[in-house]
């Protein structure tokens, strides 16, 4: 049987279409049906607002940390995932402790993502610093690790401080949370290889297996450079895909599309390259787009 998971990551934001945003009945819907198709993970993003200036429009995004607890309160048994949450966002001991309580309410199914965030446009309206996104990651991840790892954080830093913070109470997942860091680049791809379970990126431009052929090399030779087993470290990679029977709508640049038999061929190609877990875009009608790769999932995991 193919090793390789596969999430489901709805985005959870106002269709540019018509304006309007997923409800939370919606939302919970989508929940049970990824767990009755045996998804592994339901991931959640962490963005703000995004902002069409050209266009003259803006589409908001419900906020993270609540629809993640909404989430892991209605389920039974699919991981949960921030995907990720934005350290230029939020405070890091609060990150910390958002993570704990999401972990109880979800019985231990929480997986915590991380990332840098976005300065520019959307960090702005919001009054985020602009600038310097990668350090002001490296030093929250000061306080965020030893505070999962050990309890405790003692961190004095340029942008971020913690005065003998102990991570007090503890979820089920108590030293040993599932920590997994977005990266596209050197630093932040360093930063994975040297603090993270699992490291992740998504697509920007294409969806298939060959544009994150140099994503994957670089995580392999910086492993090497830092001495780490690159065995242990997963790799997880969003992707947006069509459901069998659909058409594109635009939303993704070359999604991975096909049948069912080429949808499941493209997913293992990724389980070919190295990746460990595939967290899926749908594009298009979000409650038939999960009945529809139902086969996917199940073929992929019989492989």
């Amino acid at each position: 049987m193919a090793d390789i998971s596969i999430g489901y990551a709805p985005l959870l934001m106002e269709a540019p279409a018509h304006g309007g945003a997923p409800s939370w009945k919606d939302v919970g819907k989508w929940a049970q049906l990824a767990e009755e198709a045996s998804f592994d993970t339901f991931w959640v993003a962490d963005e703000l607002v995004w902002e069409n200036s050209d266009a003259g429009t803006a589409a908001g995004w419900w906020e993270c940390v609540a629809m993640t607890a909404a989430v892991a309160a209605t389920t039974d048994k699919i991981g949960i995932g921030t995907w990720v949450l934005s350290t230029l966002h939020r405070n890091p001991g609060l990150i910390v402790k958002s993570a704990e309580a999401l972990d109880e309410i979800s019985e231990g199914r929480l997986v915590l993502g991380l990332g840098a965030g976005h300065a520019g446009r959307q960090g702005e309206m919001f009054g985020f610093p602009p600038d310097r996104t990668v350090s002001r990651f490296e030093e929250a991840l000061a306080i965020v690790v030893p505070l999962l790892r050990d309890g405790i954080a003692d961190f004095d830093g340029e942008y971020h401080r913690a005065v003998r913070q102990p991570n007090r109470p503890r979820g089920p997942q108590a030293d040993a949370m599932p920590l997994m860091l977005g990266g596209h680049g050197p630093r932040t791809i360093g930063l994975a290889v040297r603090h993270a379970d699992i490291w992740s990126a998504f697509a920007t431009k294409s969806s298939q297996p060959g544009a994150f052929a140099d994503m994957l090399d670089l995580v392999e030779r910086t492993c090497d450079e830092q001495g780490r087993d690159p065995a242990t470290l997963g790799r997880s990679i969003g992707i947006g895909v069509v459901p069998p029977g659909d058409e594109p709508t635009g939303l993704w640049q070359d999604p991975v599309t096909g049948s069912v038999g080429e949808i499941v061929d493209t997913l293992l190609t990724f389980h070919e390259m190295g990746v460990t877990s595939v967290e899926l875009c749908i594009d298009g009608v979000q409650a038939r787009g999960l009945s529809l790769l139902r086969e996917v999932v199940a073929a992929v995991k019989a492989a």
